[in-house]
């Protein structure tokens, strides 16, 4: 199987429709991530979700009491066509990442099943923290590859995608490194053979 990149698989899920699966499958996950990171903030708050797929996420922060707006970033265009056609008033880019920034920072960025497909997650950290987020603002990352989740190594050869594959101690001092304070983890969903999502936080 040749590789491909994420962008690529991520549409050619969106149109087969599997994007309500992943909505079913991780909603859990980040219904954990907010319930750690938005007691964390104050009241009036703005979030951007990275990686936002067909924005549920971007949709379920919205209605957040104290949420004052939700934006969505995503690099699969067909991803981000149904976010608009579900959502036409949400606020949703197509855009590559890790080039693209946002125009104005934002007190929490939420991301669930994306860093681990960049080819230097721990590098744009750093660039969360300086280009992304408010003095104060808190990170919440979600992550299903990873080393602790032995179920999940071989993700990389069966889809053909490039995955950076971490320890949760790795990505908690790619937190520290990046500046981040506070840093915390998760692990959240644990099963019989499944070790669950691991969920980080920091604060900037």
């Amino acid at each position: 199987m040749g590789e491909k990149t994420a962008v690529e698989l991520f549409s050619s899920w969106a149109e087969m429709g599997k994007d309500e699966g992943m909505e079913t499958g991780h909603s859990p996950s980040v219904d954990f991530m907010i319930s750690k990171a938005v007691p964390k903030l104050s009241k009036g708050f703005s979030a951007i979700d990275v990686g936002c797929g067909n924005g549920w996420a971007v949709r379920r922060l919205s209605a957040y009491e104290g949420c004052q707006g939700c934006s969505g970033v995503d690099g699969s265009e067909s991803m981000i066509e149904k976010a608009r056609g579900i959502d036409p008033d949400g606020n949703y880019a197509c855009q590559r990442l890790p080039d693209w920034q946002p125009e104005s920072k934002v007190d929490l960025v939420i991301t669930m099943e994306f860093m681990y497909y960049l080819e230097d997650p721990l590098g744009f950290l750093s660039d969360l923290n300086r280009h992304w987020l408010n003095d104060g603002g808190i990170i919440a990352i979600g992550i299903d590859h990873y080393v602790e989740n032995p179920v999940s190594i071989s993700w990389p050869d069966s889809l053909g995608v490039p995955m950076a594959t971490m320890s949760s101690q790795e990505w908690v001092e790619g937190l520290e490194d990046a500046g981040f304070s506070d840093v915390e983890h998760h692990q959240t969903g644990a099963k019989e053979g499944w070790a669950g999502t691991l969920v980080l936080l920091g604060r900037k």
